[in-house]
């Protein structure tokens, strides 16, 4: 189905990614599978294309760009090649929405040059051992000196993307207790230096996919921050992480589109070149069914992420508009994906198939930015019930 979302600027955009991750990244990136990330320089090489700071402001060294969708063509991309980019989707997409919007104009001069070059990255930590999606339930906390100015930080967070190479990490923490009235009030971000006393990276967390994106377990031991280092107001952090959902759970609902694309022609790649019973798997009608499913299914992921991307660029995308975005790429780019994998029958289970890796690396999309049933609540909310 024809798309109107992307203009010749986007699409010249795109070449240069394209060309890009087939020098520097394709024949790389099963090294940085088996060591867990990409080298930290990768990150700097980033910034010197400019794809780390699209959106950052130009006074910065950024972009300024006001749309979403060069970003978006950086995740088709990433996704048409079978790769990853280590920890830069949460670094730029989901991190420098909170310093544009809350850091004060000096911390953004400290810190957003960094961010644009790859010399600073950065890292959000929200989830604990206890506490998922129920951010209420955070027990991290940090306590104001006498003096009033640092505070001493102490928990455990896990499950942070990038946090094993982060040089600085936003930190969802307790300052208050919460109130019978509001479970979420209390809640904080401090922006923690990983060089400070008291700040350790735990164990690495082996997971089932994704396997160039560094996830650890962090670990703060009466680690001293400064007030300074504070981003926003004491106590309004629930607040913030709110302000920045849509655009988050857009980002997941952009990486299904381009996951549920890439595998659809994975999937017609393979089947024309496979030969069973002495002729092509192509030529067989269940093939040909399950693959028009699929092209249907992935117009129509395509049609809805692209909405919503249109409707975040004109600042209409809304809490519940997200959620369904989100929801129903990351469904149905599940469904897509295990019926391309089940036309690759064993081949499909090795790793060295795109499709393997594609099965692996997407099903968490259904997880992390708020579970599937979350996004139901969040939407059943939206209809009044």
């Amino acid at each position: 189905m024809l798309r109107t979302v992307f203009d010749e600027e986007h699409e010249a955009f795109r070449k240069v990614v394209r060309d890009f991750i087939s020098r520097e990244v394709a024949p790389v990136h099963h090294d940085w599978e088996q060591q867990g990330h990409p080298p930290r320089e990768f990150y700097n090489r980033l910034g010197e294309l400019g794809i780390l700071g699209i959106e950052a402001p130009e006074e910065f060294g950024g972009g300024g760009a006001k749309t979403f969708k060069f970003t978006a063509v950086v995740t088709e991309e990433a996704a048409r090649a079978g790769v990853t980019f280590g920890s830069y989707s949460v670094h730029s997409n989901l991190i420098l929405p909170y310093l544009v919007e809350y850091a004060t104009d000096e911390q953004k001069k400290r810190w957003l040059p960094g961010f644009v070059s790859g010399d600073i990255m950065t890292a959000i930590a929200m989830t604990e051992p206890g506490t998922g999606s129920d951010l209420a339930n955070i027990s991290t906390t940090a306590k104001l000196s006498e003096e009033g100015d640092h505070y001493i930080l102490n928990g455990g967070k896990t499950f942070i993307t990038g946090g094993a190479l982060a040089d600085l990490i936003l930190v969802v923490c307790r300052t208050a207790a919460s109130t019978e009235e509001n479970r979420r009030s209390g809640l904080t971000i401090l922006c923690v230096d990983t060089k400070s006393e008291g700040f350790s990276v735990g164990r690495k967390i082996d997971k089932i996919g994704l396997k160039a994106s560094d996830t650890a377990e962090l670990n703060f031991d009466n680690v001293r921050v400064p007030v300074t280092d504070r981003l926003g107001d004491e106590g309004e952090g629930f607040n913030y992480l709110t302000h920045n959902l849509a655009q988050e759970r857009l980002t997941i609902a952009l990486q299904a589109s381009a996951s549920a694309q890439a595998a659809l022609q994975h999937g017609i790649n393979y089947v024309k070149e496979r030969t069973i019973f002495g002729k092509p798997l192509a030529a067989f009608q269940n093939t040909k069914f399950v693959l028009a499913e699929c092209a249907t299914d992935v117009d129509a992921i395509v049609l809805m992420a692209d909405r919503a991307l249109e409707l975040h660029d004109s600042g209409d995308l809304s809490v519940a508009d997200a959620a369904k975005a989100k929801l129903f790429c990351t469904e149905g780019a599940g469904r897509v994906i295990d019926k391309c994998l089940q036309l690759h029958g064993g081949y499909g289970y090795v790793t060295e198939y795109p499709i393997a890796r594609l099965y692996a690396d997407s099903r968490v999309s259904r997880i992390y930015g708020g579970t599937s049933e979350v996004m139901k609540t969040i939407i059943a909310k939206s209809l009044g019930i």
